[in-house]
């Protein structure tokens, strides 16, 4: 068996997920400051774009993170379906052998 305290990586990744999608959310969209000129206007889009950026970089490491730690966990029950699969076939085996042959008259 390979790891076990996934189910709490899996919850905690998505919940920086979700923390991640709701800051860049929260960013909303640059707004000109008509009392500002042109070029501190774009200053301030661009301190935007920065921010946005980062978030965006931030939330892709996390779902890399995320979608890593979810081909942990199906690797895990892959191991686990083939050590059922063994058990099952061994204990097949072993019925087959305590059967009493039929004897024949």
């Amino acid at each position: 068996m390979t790891r076990i305290g996934a189910g709490d990586k899996i919850y905690t990744l998505r919940q920086e997920i979700q923390n991640l999608q709701r800051d860049l959310k929260g960013l909303g969209e640059p707004k000109d400051m008509p009392e500002l000129i042109t070029s501190a206007n774009l200053l301030r889009a661009n301190e935007h774009l920065s921010k946005s950026g980062k978030k965006k970089t931030e939330l892709l490491d996390a779902y890399s993170r995320y979608c890593e730690t979810l081909e942990e966990m199906l690797l895990a029950v892959f191991e686990i379906q083939n050590d059922l699969k063994d058990i099952l076939q061994e204990q097949s085996k072993m019925i087959h052998k305590k059967r009493p042959k039929k004897r024949t008259r």
